[in-house]
């Protein structure tokens, strides 16, 4: 292991332990900083210049067609390790603090109108399942994306006792940047729920998770929600997939109505600024202000 790699896992390790990243967090940084080292070529911190980091931007943007949010990210991960390496006093300062961040173009979120929100849902609770404990758990999943805008891997980590439905409450733990939060559970999702958990129930299945294997009494495997999303797609000709969905509701909430505070709080945002990109995907209450035109 090369001096490089061995700093890197360092800083994994001090990343995780000490800044509480999370493990998406992780390998973030693993992916760009790994990829770095890689198309570098270099094995040594002293190496890790502005040169070294303007040419691998630069030759991922020209040869690899990254994406200005690709190279922010990368640019940020290798300004948050090199400003671990000052601290540790392997470096005098961090050169790529001097680099300029593309502009990311501000794009109006990907959404389903609400017809092919519920025609999907629709199609989750009837098609052709092998079982029916695969059926109610494919029409939970999907109807919690739509009616929660929770993320793919909050729905993964949620946990039996997170879902309350005496008093209609989702508790997502530690969600992205390590923040609780509570989202109602409309009468819709309660219904898809209970008829879920009926099931799950009536096979005696014990294990902590909420949403669980199909075959085994432990936690559903990661790919159930990637071949549940293939199926769908084939079938009801939708294109969608998992955070698209979650674009989804925080569309239709505010075409339904809901403050953009309360929606903030849902979707678990540390700025409320974040949510207001929903906005530009309304157009409702657009259609309501353009009426007080004088010339209408």
């Amino acid at each position: 292991m090369s001096q490089l790699e061995s700093l890197f896992h360092q800083f994994y390790k001090y990343s995780l332990v000490f800044k509480g990243n999370s493990p998406e967090t992780i390998r973030w940084l693993k992916y760009y900083l790994g990829n770095f080292q890689r198309s570098a070529q270099i094995e040594e911190l002293n190496e890790v210049n502005l040169h070294a980091i303007e040419n691998w931007l630069t030759h991922k943007k020209l040869y690899n067609n990254w994406s200005p949010k690709s190279i922010r990210l990368g640019l940020q991960a290798i300004v948050l390790f090199l400003d671990w390496c000052v601290s540790r006093g392997l470096k005098e300062s961090n050169c790529a603090k001097s680099i300029p961040r593309p502009r990311v173009p501000k794009q109006i979120p990907k959404f389903l109108p609400k017809d092919q929100a519920e025609k999907l849902l629709e199609w989750a609770e009837h098609y052709p399942y092998g079982y029916k404990f695969e059926r109610h758990r494919a029409a939970a999943i999907i109807g919690t994306f739509l009616l929660t805008g929770i993320r793919k891997a909050e729905l993964h980590k949620l946990m039996l006792s997170h879902v309350d439905m005496e008093n209609n409450t989702l508790f997502v733990k530690s969600g992205k940047g390590g923040k609780d939060r509570i989202i109602p559970i409309n009468s819709r999702l309660r219904t898809l729920l209970k008829v879920y958990l009926n099931e799950r129930n009536r096979l005696k299945k014990t294990c902590p998770y909420f949403f669980t294997a199909m075959r085994q009494d432990s936690k559903m495997g990661d790919n159930v929600v990637k071949r549940l999303i293939v199926k769908l797609r084939e079938k009801s000709g939708i294109y969608f997939y998992t955070h698209l969905l979650r674009h989804t509701f925080a569309t239709l909430m505010l075409e339904g109505g809901c403050d953009l505070f309360s929606l903030s709080k849902m979707m678990g945002h540390s700025d409320i600024k974040t949510t207001t990109i929903y906005l530009t995907a309304t157009t409702g209450h657009l259609q309501e202000q353009i009426g007080k035109h004088p010339l209408t």
